[in-house]
């Protein structure tokens, strides 16, 4: 249980990290719902109830994402942080462009840093946190086509091992859920943008590539995030998590 906990969430408007807020708030937190899109806070929020308050906040913006964080520092300290807002890419090295290269160590790199650098140290002081990072099977498979997004997981996973290390004997935890595919509205999107009429055919070949035979679904990693958020979870910090229907260790 998180009964009482605060915990912050970003990238919460959809998909993994609307799942994993709602569960929170199910566990008995209150959680702070981060995305930079309001509107789509806004709608998590008012189904959370007073379990729940939006922001609006790109973590890429490190003046916006200070500013959110002493707003929320000011209510009541920040027990729980999960950085997950995120953004894929598909693409090798040669014809990933160096915007989308960029764009991808903004969001998924630069925005870990900036978060947990807003938060870790009121933490530390306190004796006590837990800070969970969403990182992928791309971090460590090597998978075609994901050049950019496999390098910004990467460093995800490396810094998640260095803010363990740093903060082990401070009372912070820091753990990564590495996820296989996972049906997102970004599934959805990516299918009926590059397959239109094939969504159905695709959908199953994609989900066919995890050895369990399925995609796994947001509600999966957020029942993940929220024992390693607690208490039961309180002798695990400094590990990368594969939630992934056994696709690192049995595909192939």
């Amino acid at each position: 249980m998180l009964t009482d906990r605060v915990a912050v969430v970003t990238g919460a408007g959809s998909g993994i990290g609307r799942a994993i807020a709602s569960e929170f708030a199910r566990a008995g937190a209150h959680v702070h719902c981060l995305d930079r899109d309001l509107e789509s806070v806004n709608t998590v929020s008012r189904v959370l109830g007073d379990s729940a308050t939006p922001h609006e906040c790109d973590v890429t913006d490190s003046e916006a994402v200070q500013r959110t964080f002493d707003r929320i520092e000011a209510m009541h300290g920040v027990d729980i942080l999960v950085n997950n807002a995120g953004v894929s890419h598909i693409g090798n090295v040669a014809n990933t462009v160096p915007e989308e290269f960029q764009r991808l160590y903004q969001v998924n790199v630069r925005g870990v840093y900036f978060c947990t650098r807003a938060v870790v140290e009121h933490m530390a002081e306190r004796g006590r946190g837990v800070i969970i990072n969403m990182g992928s099977v791309a971090a460590t498979a090597g998978l075609a086509d994901r050049f950019a997004y496999s390098m910004t997981k990467g460093a995800v996973v490396a810094m998640t091992y260095s803010i363990a290390r740093d903060y082990v004997t401070k009372g912070v935890r820091c753990n990564s859920i590495s996820p296989g595919r996972v049906h997102t509205p970004f599934v959805d999107g990516y299918l009926a943008k590059h397959y239109p009429g094939r969504e159905a055919e695709m959908f199953a070949k994609l989900a066919a590539t995890q050895p369990i035979g399925r995609m796994g679904e947001p509600e999966e990693i957020a029942t993940l995030a929220r024992f390693l958020a607690s208490d039961e979870a309180a002798f695990i910090t400094g590990t990368d998590y594969p939630i992934d229907g056994g696709f690192l260790r049995l595909h192939g």
